[in-house]
């Protein structure tokens, strides 16, 4: 699956995401958010190595349920779901090498 680009008003309920099958990494934020633009380069070469993954980029804020089921407070946060369970997540990453360590949780 390819690298999106923007983050997008929910298009999952919690039930859909809670159904799906194989490894996915859900990434909250906006696209107005500096620490989530500035985290870009590292998620993309992540997930780049990682084809396999489904990658979903949620926008979150007021009124957004979807990150409030997952107790989003801080953007960006990933959540790396196998089968719909959360495996991991990595709020605010500084850097490639905690994206890359969940990943490899992920699909170990």
């Amino acid at each position: 699956m390819s690298y999106i680009s923007q983050y997008t008003p929910e298009t999952l309920s919690r039930d859909e995401l809670d159904q799906t099958q194989g490894p996915m990494v859900v990434e909250f934020g906006t696209n107005w958010c500096g620490i989530c633009r500035g985290a870009q380069t590292d998620i993309k070469a992540a997930l780049d190595d990682h084809p396999s993954v489904a990658h979903l980029k949620v926008e979150d804020g007021k009124g957004r349920r979807l990150g409030r089921t997952f107790g989003v407070k801080l953007w960006p946060t990933l959540v790396f779901l196998r089968d719909g369970q959360e495996i991991a997540r990595v709020v605010r990453p500084q850097g490639r090498q905690a994206i890359d360590e969940q990943l490899e949780k992920l699909l170990g």
